[in-house]
């Protein structure tokens, strides 16, 4: 067999494993309900529901209350979500039951449209990660102290460049070993 024959088959193989990785990870997003049956309420504690969840990019999370009686916002940052700053919200929901869609990396930061019952808890922060952070457990960010610290991304993007997320370092980390173990490099 001549070394150009193994080489593609070594290709093959390759992609074939990169089709099923793919095929995994976009097969497992899921749809979390926020609060589970009691929804977006002033008496469901939602930092317990929230922990022990993972949420992925390509999830999507439901909210489900009583627009006559609440309503929902996003806030864009975690100090607006800390002292419940509603004032400036990037989104509102009003509509009863919304569903959001975990698109990036990434904390995203919910609250109640009114101050009062954010400032009672009627909050939710969701960190988004890689569907592939899960499988390697290797976090992005981590909270010390009331502190987050995360790792540098290095200098910001201009336009016409780009830059690599954590969870892409994460795919070409996972591809890079696959190549070494079927010997193309």
């Amino acid at each position: 067999m001549t070394k150009a024959v193994k080489i593609m088959k070594k290709m093959v193989l390759f992609m074939i494993a990169l089709v099923i990785t793919i095929s995994i990870v976009r097969a497992t997003a899921y749809d979390h309900v926020v609060g589970d049956d009691r929804g977006w309420d002033p008496a469901t504690r939602l930092s317990g529901w929230s922990s022990g969840r993972t949420f992925k990019v390509g999830d999507k999370i439901w909210f489900a209350y009583s627009a006559a009686l609440e309503s929902i916002v996003e806030v864009g940052s975690r100090e607006e979500y800390e002292t419940c700053d509603v004032s400036n919200p990037i989104r509102m929901y009003t509509d009863g039951l919304n569903s959001v869609s975990l698109e990036e990396e990434g904390n995203r930061y919910f609250a109640s449209g009114k101050e009062e019952s954010c400032k009672n808890g009627l909050k939710l922060k969701v960190e988004v990660r890689h569907p592939l952070s899960s499988i390697l457990d290797i976090p992005t960010t981590y909270e010390l102290d009331s502190e987050l610290v995360s790792f540098a991304q290095g200098p910001a993007a201009t336009s016409g460049t780009t830059h690599l997320t954590g969870g892409t370092t994460l795919v070409i980390l996972f591809l890079g070993i696959l190549l070494l173990q079927v010997g193309l490099f």
